[in-house]
């Protein structure tokens, strides 16, 4: 049965061409995941913190390549596409930005970030979701970006804030992490916002 609308983005949209890297213009960049930085992000797992609002864990070096090589092979498959998020000046990790989920044919994905704990209060997630969603919007043409939270977690609140994404709604009891349920704030930003 056809579709009485057109996809927004076709397939072959984002990998027709490499993943670019993504100034922010503020110095930070967005870049490709290296086989290099495994080291770096299973260092960044092991931060207490980030086991509060993330689900998983790494337990190796070996572990993280084997993240770092499905994230690379996610441009390709336009399913997902992850950032590693660096000093500009001396490639040192700060965190990762990523868009999941996607949808080409309605033009919507999830913003997601974690950044390490040395970057925190610097405005880096801020920084670098803002500048995945100008290239989303700008350069590929996505229509809608969403992002969630855990509610418990106001930095990452400030964070959807800060980078232009209205608060929609809480979606009650969405995310099991290792206390419980969480509820989950849902933001998004919409093309021309």
């Amino acid at each position: 049965m056809p579709f009485l609308t057109s996809p927004v983005l076709p397939p072959g949209t984002l990998a027709r061409t490499a993943q670019p890297s993504l100034p922010t213009g503020d110095g930070l960049l967005l870049r490709p995941w290296r086989a290099g930085d495994a080291p770096a992000v299973h260092a960044a797992f092991q931060d207490p913190s980030l086991h509060q609002w993330h689900i998983r864990t790494c337990d190796s070096e070996e572990e993280a390549a084997g993240w770092i090589a499905q994230w690379r092979a996610g441009w390709e498959g336009e399913r997902e596409v992850q950032w590693a998020v660096v000093d500009e000046a001396t490639d040192g990790l700060r965190g990762r930005v990523a868009l999941r989920q996607i949808l080409l044919g309605d033009g919507v994905a999830e913003v997601a970030y974690w950044t390490v704990a040395r970057a925190r209060g610097r405005g880096v997630a801020a920084r670098a979701a803002t500048a995945l969603s100008r290239w989303a919007f700008e350069e590929i043409g996505f229509h809608r970006l969403e992002l969630f939270h855990a509610t418990a977690n106001p930095a990452s609140c400030r964070v959807a804030e800060k980078a232009g994404f209205a608060l929609e709604g809480t979606k009650r009891s969405a995310l099991l992490h290792r206390d419980g349920w969480h509820d989950m704030h849902f933001h998004a930003r919409v093309h021309g916002d």
